[in-house]
């Protein structure tokens, strides 16, 4: 046997590491990762490991009474479910927390700094192949903007870590999967941003997502339309004719089932009724409504069209609860759990 088949066996047998990062240190991200991880129930060959702040994760576990190790981890050293590993990035460049003195619920500077600082390090192990994907704990925009960062979210800044112009956002569940057009604007300006060119790329990304990270052969995706009845012949609008009729004729495939226009009212039923894999939704809401009242608690949120594999939380950072021991750690679960599946269809499609 060369040194090269060597290497590839030494590489291919040990468990895929799966980061978690912290998110915001005074959300509800140190919580939830302590519940989920202290149960130490994970699919075989796969471990989390946790990219945040040791003091931070050992303070959330003496004060909500969590008994689990949690120790610092390099690249190289092994990994186990016994304990919890954490990578802590530089300190430096802003990262500078001091556990003792953040209040539970209230980000500043320093909080903003350190969740970003959590991003950039996996992103790095994940790029040197040291870790095999990313499970990313809530952020919120205006603590990261504290620190400096103009970022709207995660899907941006990690779009930018990865030199990545064709991304997009999926809420995955096991009923129910949702892409969106246009994501965080005021309804008033959801028609005016639709385009043909965005309908088309965001279809072509729900559909290579559907095959490359869900292992589907030739998925069925259904288009909504964006007024009531999906335009009623124009008597209600005319983005159905003018925009995504003609995005859906060009993205035609045969790598993918594809149909709509279809009403917004309808098109989610028909998708719970396993008619179609996925909706292409024109705005958040459309979207995000129906998919939560479905997924409400097991829901992610995955990142299309990185070069790494991201899911994460479909939550926010819930301030208001935090420190308290009362958040569900139940989304984190299925974050982890679709990132281990996506690990695997990616290695087969390979």
């Amino acid at each position: 046997m060369s040194g090269r088949d060597n290497k590839h066996n030494i590489f291919s047998t040990r468990p895929s590491l799966v980061a978690i990062t912290m998110g915001c240190p005074v959300g509800i991200g140190p919580e939830i990762i302590l519940s989920y991880l202290a149960k130490k129930k994970f699919p075989a060959n796969y471990l989390p490991l946790v990219v945040g702040d040791i003091g931070v994760l050992q303070r959330c576990a003496r004060e909500l009474r969590i008994n689990i190790e949690i120790t610092a981890w390099k690249p190289g050293n092994p990994v186990d479910s016994t304990r919890i590993h954490v990578v802590e990035p530089k300190r430096g460049a802003g990262y500078a927390l001091q556990p003792a003195s953040l209040n539970w619920g209230q980000p500043e500077r320093e909080t903003g700094h350190a969740a970003v600082a959590y991003i950039r390090e996996a992103v790095r192990l994940i790029k040197k192949g040291q870790l095999d994907a990313l499970v990313t704990c809530p952020i919120a925009k205006h603590a990261i903007q504290l620190a400096g960062y103009e970022f709207p979210g995660h899907t941006e800044m990690l779009a930018s870590l990865c030199d990545t112009r064709d991304f997009g956002m999926m809420m995955a569940g096991r009923r129910l999967k949702v892409s969106l057009v246009t994501i965080h604007l005021p309804i008033a300006k959801v028609a005016e941003a639709l385009n043909q060119e965005e309908v088309r790329r965001i279809i072509k990304l729900t559909g290579e997502t559907l095959i490359r990270d869900f292992g589907m052969v030739r998925p069925r995706i259904a288009v909504a339309g964006l007024n009531p009845h999906s335009g009623e012949s124009g008597l209600f609008g005319q983005e159905e004719r003018s925009i995504i009729e003609p995005a859906v004729a060009e993205v035609t495939s045969e790598k993918w089932e594809l149909a709509g226009p279809l009403p917004p009212d309808t098109v989610f039923k028909m998708a719970l009724d396993n008619r179609y894999d996925a909706v292409v939704a024109m705005y958040h809401d459309q979207g995000l409504i129906p998919f939560k009242i479905v997924h409400f608690k097991d829901g992610v949120n995955l990142t299309m069209g990185l070069p790494i594999i991201r899911t994460s939380v479909d939550h926010g950072t819930a301030y208001d609860i935090a420190g308290k021991g009362i958040a569900s750690d139940s989304s984190l679960k299925a974050a982890f759990l679709l990132a281990t599946e996506i690990v695997g269809h990616r290695k087969i499609s390979k």
